[in-house]
């Protein structure tokens, strides 16, 4: 007998629940991690906070909110990261609106000792398909590693 899905309701992140993955023989795994769905600017971004049970991520989310409240400044440092990281010279103010505009954020990942910021190259000219560029960043907000996805 399974344990029903725990949920966290919360008046700006709206419902997290304790993420599941059903497959293909209909067995369900349960993950170490809650899950939502934020609409931010119209677009869906996904939100995974670490934790394996409500107890637990309650406690990161004062930090989800302070990410979410500083989010247009938070994405902006992560893209300049991004497309510094990938030039070979120093950008220009246009590479770096470019990229503010292209790099679509999906999904956020909240963890105790960090948080990765993953995004999707909208126009399909910056990454190969099937990569994205995740940004980490430390608990106090500064870029600590880019990486690529895939």
């Amino acid at each position: 007998m399974s344990t029903p899905p725990q949920t966290i309701d919360d008046p700006e992140l709206g419902r997290l629940h304790r993420a599941e993955t059903t497959l293909d023989d209909g067995d369900i795994v349960v993950h170490d991690w809650f899950a939502g769905t934020l609409t931010i600017d119209g677009h869906e971004v996904e939100l995974m906070i670490d934790g394996a049970d409500a107890d637990s991520v309650s406690i990161l989310i004062p930090r989800v909110h302070s990410l979410v409240d500083d989010l247009d400044a938070v994405r902006r440092r992560a893209s300049d990261a991004v497309v510094t990281q990938f030039s070979e010279s120093a950008p220009s103010h246009t590479d770096l609106d470019q990229a503010a505009d292209d790099l679509v954020l999906d999904t956020i990942e909240i963890t105790d000792d960090s948080t990765v910021l993953h995004f999707t190259d909208s126009c399909g000219e910056h990454f190969p398909a099937g990569f994205w560029p995740a940004v980490h960043l430390k608990v106090n907000g500064e870029v600590a590693e880019v990486t690529v996805e895939g």
